[in-house]
């Protein structure tokens, strides 16, 4: 559908006053036109009147003050249990290593050297072994986690696995490839 006014023929008997009406009229159809495609929100206001004051939003909230009840749900009623851990570290994870990512890439384009440079820096620091293993498994473990439980998550999304103790088991597989596999890319 065009969003275009037709334009009208306008004769040359047609007074100036009557013309600029015209203009007018096709440039407030025209808006109401493009306006209602982009969203029919947008042409309209909606107005909508408070369910509830600030007063008794106060009033609430010192009703629960005084009864000692923590709000629900609360955190505290919650057992913390693996697939629950392994959840919040999944999403870390991730976080972390798009963090990172993103750091790294705006280190090599604000620094002055080159990544070479900053390599030969870091292996003229003479560092233990100990340490250079622990410092690669610290960065190997969020990225082989994040990939087998990410796997996992594969997995439930095709429909396995979804009993309670084939999540434990398959949480526990997960940590488990997790520390093999960064132990042996911390190897390398």
């Amino acid at each position: 559908m065009p969003l275009y006014c037709v334009n009208l023929p306008l004769s040359v008997s047609i007074r100036h006053s009557q013309r600029s009406f015209h203009l007018l009229f096709c440039r407030h159809v025209g808006q109401r036109c493009l306006w209602t495609r982009l969203g029919p929100s947008l042409s309209v206001r909606h107005v909508v009147p408070m369910g509830t004051t600030a007063k008794e939003m106060a009033q609430f909230g010192d009703k629960h003050t005084q009864s000692n009840r923590p709000m629900s749900p609360h955190i505290t009623i919650y057992k913390w249990s693996l697939p629950m851990m392994m959840s919040i570290a999944h999403r870390g994870t991730g976080v972390a290593m798009s963090a990172g990512v993103s750091l790294f890439g705006l280190a090599a384009l604000i620094l002055p050297e080159q990544f070479p440079y900053y390599l030969a820096f870091v292996k003229s620091l003479s560092l233990g072994p100990a340490l250079i293993y622990s410092a690669k498994f610290a960065l190997a473990f969020p990225l082989t986690y994040h990939t087998w439980n990410g796997i996992r998550h594969l997995m439930w999304d095709m429909g396995k696995g979804f009993k309670i103790p084939q999540v434990y088991q398959s949480g526990v597989l997960v940590l488990v490839l997790t520390l093999f596999s960064s132990a042996g890319l911390a190897a390398m």
